[in-house]
């Protein structure tokens, strides 16, 4: 069950609404005018009062939702479309569950929020590491989940512009290295390439975007976009990983140094070209 409202305001009948079909979907907004829906959004909720009221939320705001209850559907909707947003009802303790979220990351580059009965730590790490975006434990108010949708789709919308424009550049210099994005080539300050992993190119990356930042694991973890198994795939490996390839001790490590309880700072300067 949802978290009640305050002042929720006038809900149309679910009925009224026409459903959402190929193209971009329109719908009325209160004053009975037709608008184009802004996002498409997948709602994957085996609830049915739950799901009933995230559709009425998200289309009052000009959102286009297709909902279902089953996950086998999942494959069957992504083969004809595209979601700007999966929200996404997991139960964290089954490995069914897990294994779906694992797999829908690794298929598709859609952003994904997931829903849960579980409210601990432990599980929004998982959740998280695994593949989602964010997580919100239920009972959530239906406000908590609309700004937090609107934030996932804001930063995914942020990242497509990053990567758009980063790959219109042609690499990084930073203390004598050299990256190239066409050809992801690391080169030495010697001239000799050093080759790096995928997870280690776009960590190397996320730092050569914001140098002399801190930035926070979980900005990484958004920025890097690789998520594996969170027991032996944690941001603090891939860094040690990183390190052990950039650093002369990376036990004492000169360009990328930790903040504590906060993350990591890449201290070069750092020139694009």
């Amino acid at each position: 069950m949802l978290a009640p409202l305050r002042d929720p305001g006038p809900v149309e009948n679910a009925a009224e609404k026409p459903s959402v079909h190929s193209g971009l979907p329109r719908i009325r907004d209160s004053a009975g005018a037709t608008t184009s829906a802004a996002h498409n959004i997948l709602l994957v909720e085996d609830d049915p009062e739950t799901r009933s009221l995230v559709v009425d939320l998200f289309e009052d705001h000009h959102f286009a939702v297709h909902a279902i209850s089953r996950r086998h559907e999942i494959s069957r909707y992504f083969a004809c479309n595209h979601p700007d947003l999966l929200i996404l009802d997991l139960q964290l303790g089954q490995d069914s569950d897990l294994n779906l979220l694992r797999e829908l990351r690794s298929r598709f580059d859609v952003p994904i929020i997931a829903t849960g009965d579980r409210c601990d730590e432990i599980s929004c790490v998982i959740a998280l590491e695994l593949g989602a975006d964010d997580y919100i434990a239920k009972p959530f108010g239906l406000r908590e989940l609309l700004a937090r949708a609107r934030a996932v789709l804001r930063r995914q919308n942020c990242g497509r512009t990053a990567r758009t424009n980063g790959s219109q550049r042609g690499g990084f210099r930073f203390g004598g290295w050299t990256l190239e994005r066409r050809a992801r080539r690391l080169v030495r300050p010697d001239g000799s390439p050093l080759v790096l992993t995928k997870a280690e190119y776009v960590l190397l990356v996320a730092f050569l975007e914001a140098p002399q930042q801190t930035l926070s694991r979980e900005q990484l973890l958004h920025a890097t976009r690789i998520h594996e198994d969170v027991f032996d795939r944690s941001i603090d490996v891939r860094v040690w990983r990183l390190r052990r390839k950039l650093e002369i001790d990376p036990r004492a490590p000169e360009i990328i140094k930790t903040q504590r309880a906060i993350g990591y700072l890449f201290t070069p300067p750092v020139e694009a070209f």
